[in-house]
Order: C-alpha cells, then sequence, then structure tokens
C-alpha cells in the first residue's frame, strides 16, 4: 500500500514536468530537489534531533540513491521537454516490467511466478497500444536523443529499485538528505551548461507541487515499499502509473483521446489485478 501510495504520486509527474516547459531541464531538476529538501528537513526537524541523526548512514546507499534519482530525473525532464509527453513518459515506464523481470534474480527474493508474468505482459501490451498513436514521429537527432533518454530512464529506475533491496536496513529519511545533494549537483551543472529562466506564477506552482509530491513523498514511500514489499507484485501495480498519467494528459488537452487509450485501460488495470491475486484464492 506504501508503494501504490508513490505510484499515485508519480502519476502526476509528466503533467507537472509538461507545466514548467520553457525551464531547462537541470533548472527543473535542481529547483523540484531544493524544494523537497527544504520540505523534507523542516519535517524532520519538527520530529527533533534523533529524526535528523538518520541522515547518517553508509556511503554505498547513499551514492546509490543520488546516482538513480539524478540520472533519472535528469534523463526524464529532458525526455519530456524534446518529445511528446505522453511518448516520453509511456517508454520512461518500461521499469515496472524489468522490475518484475529482474526480482526473480534476487538472493532470497520472491519468486516469479507465471502471474506475475502474465500481469507484466498484459501492462506492457497496454502501455504499447498507447504509445501506437501514429504521432509525432521520429525525426530527426533532437528526438532521437529525447527518445533515448526516455529508455534510460526505464533502466535506471528498475535497477535502482532492484539493488535498494541490499539497503533494507537504511531508513528512508536519507533521502531528504540525497534530495539536498541532488539539489546542489543539478544546481551546479544547470549554472555551467544552461541559460537561467524565471518561471512564472504556474511554473513555481508546478515546481513546488512537483517537489512536495513526485519528488518529495513519493521517493519516500517508494524506498519504504522496495526494501521491504514484494517486488513482483510491485512492478506489475506500477503500470497503473502510465495510464493515470496518460489519462490526465488526454484531459488536459495534452495528448489525444483514442480508443487505444480504452483498450490499454482493460489490459493494464487487468494485468495489475492479475498479478496481484493471491495464489490460495
Amino acid at each position: 500500500m506504501v508503494g501504490v501510495t508513490a505510484i499515485g504520486f508519480w502519476a502526476v509527474l509528466a503533467l507537472l514536468t509538461v507545466a514548467t516547459r520553457g525551464i531547462p531541464p537541470l533548472q527543473v531538476l535542481a529547483l523540484s530537489f531544493g524544494v523537497a529538501f527544504l520540505a523534507g528537513m523542516l519535517v524532520l526537524a519538527l520530529r527533533g534531533r534523533a529524526a535528523l541523526e538518520r541522515l547518517r548512514q553508509p556511503l554505498a546507499p547513499w551514492l546509490t540513491a543520488f546516482c538513480a534519482l539524478f540520472l533519472y530525473h535528469a534523463l526524464y525532464f529532458y525526455a519530456l521537454a524534446t518529445i511528446p509527453p505522453a511518448r516520453a513518459s509511456l517508454i520512461a515506464y518500461l521499469w515496472p516490467l524489468l522490475i518484475v523481470l529482474m526480482a526473480a534474480w534476487l538472493p532470497g527474493g520472491q519468486s516469479l511466478r507465471a502471474r506475475h508474468l502474465a500481469g507484466a505482459a498484459m501492462g506492457l501490451l497496454g502501455t504499447a497500444l498507447i504509445f501506437a498513436d501514429g504521432s509525432a514521429p521520429i525525426q530527426d537527432a533532437g528526438s532521437l536523443s529525447g527518445y533515448a533518454a526516455a529508455g534510460a530512464c526505464a533502466l535506471i529506475w528498475s535497477g535502482y529499485s532492484v539493488a535498494n533491496r541490499r539497503f533494507s536496513q537504511v531508513p528512508s529519511e536519507m533521502l531528504v538528505g540525497v534530495c539536498g545533494a541532488v539539489a546542489l549537483a543539478g544546481g551546479l551543472l544547470h549554472f555551467a551548461l544552461e541559460d537561467s529562466v524565471r518561471p512564472d506564477a504556474l511554473q513555481w506552482g508546478a515546481i513546488v507541487l512537483l517537489g512536495i509530491g513526485p519528488v518529495g513523498l513519493a521517493f519516500l514511500a517508494w524506498d519504504h515499499a522496495t526494501k521491504h514489499g514484494n517486488l513482483p507484485l510491485l512492478g506489475a501495480l506500477s503500470y497503473l502509473a502510465p495510464l493515470a498519467s496518460t489519462l490526465l494528459l488526454v484531459l488536459t488537452g495534452l495528448a489525444p483521446a483514442s480508443l487505444a487509450i480504452g483498450l490499454a485501460a482493460l489490459l493494464i488495470v487487468g494485468g495489475a489485478g492479475l498479478a496481484s491475486l493471491s495464489p490460495r484464492r
């Protein structure tokens, strides 16, 4: 259930990111993670010194989380700035399928069952139906780099989600500090590589919401879920995020509505339901 909370936050990630268009990707990265860091530090400070001391953890989980969060979001924000948002989001959301498959390799992890594979395959097919809308063909090098960035996101996040199991004893509060490190690294690279843009009121609102939800609370929830939950089931249920994300883009006029989305809804929800069935029932 904690993992589903993160999935719900990520459903609005593409919509909020599109609202920041016009702002360089690394600037969006720095500002949104800066909001997540400040909000997280405020909560930890209110909880007392013991909560703040949870930021002190070994180097390995710090580096793993930092690399995953920084690379994933730098590439994700770049992809959404260069190719159609629905396609970027859905390509990046190949990571749930990869999680389902990678989870079988974990020592002592949950065994990979036929229902997990079938549910993940249904979700993948549903995602492919949304992708096959025939719009915005790949035409130039800029577009190709955006598609490559979205694909890299899937590999990075699935690998991190599975590897994070190794750090099950590390408290999730550590990610508050990681958000601060990501914000700092993003800011330094932004000033070195990009021209700053002053956000307007709508863009500031999107950045704050990104920092609190999809970039803030979602990571704490996902960290806990991947350390203590059922990874194959989490991977299959994660296909609900691209469905909800695409429906939000359709409702706001940022992506076209089609019969493919309706069929995809049946496959994605059905696949998630199949993967979540108990073998005793």
